[in-house]
């Protein structure tokens, strides 16, 4: 089993338990079958790709705006996909192949992605 998809899945359960909605009232709220949801909760399936059914399941879990688009993005990176206002940015677009072949060749130490991370962050 894919552990991204097992812990997304985790993360989607935690969420809709500590908002004490059941998975049937979050499916029928969120207008998804509830077979397939629960088949996303334990991580044999992926979650949709469409982010307007993401951003609703987003909603429905009571969200705030960051973490709509925190499990958006989250949501895409299980599947392979980049986030769509990424994908469209050009630039960082050309930048990716350098930065995976860094990645491949090197992996950086947790403290180097806290300090890309900062500098990220002030662009």
């Amino acid at each position: 089993m894919n552990k991204n998809l097992q812990k997304f899945g985790e993360k989607l359960k935690k969420i809709r338990i500590e908002k004490g909605i059941t998975l049937r009232e979050a499916s029928r709220l969120a207008n998804y079958d509830p077979s397939n949801w629960s088949k996303i909760e334990r991580g044999k399936m992926p979650p949709p790709s469409n982010e307007k059914i993401l951003r609703k399941w987003a909603e429905v879990l009571g969200l705030n705006k960051e973490g709509i688009q925190e499990f958006v993005d989250e949501a895409k990176l299980v599947q392979g996909l980049l986030p769509q206002d990424i994908a469209t940015e050009e630039d960082i677009i050309n930048c990716l192949p350098a930065f995976y072949r860094t990645l491949r060749n090197k992996k950086p130490s947790r403290k180097e992605i806290n300090k890309l991370i900062k500098l990220i962050k002030r662009v």
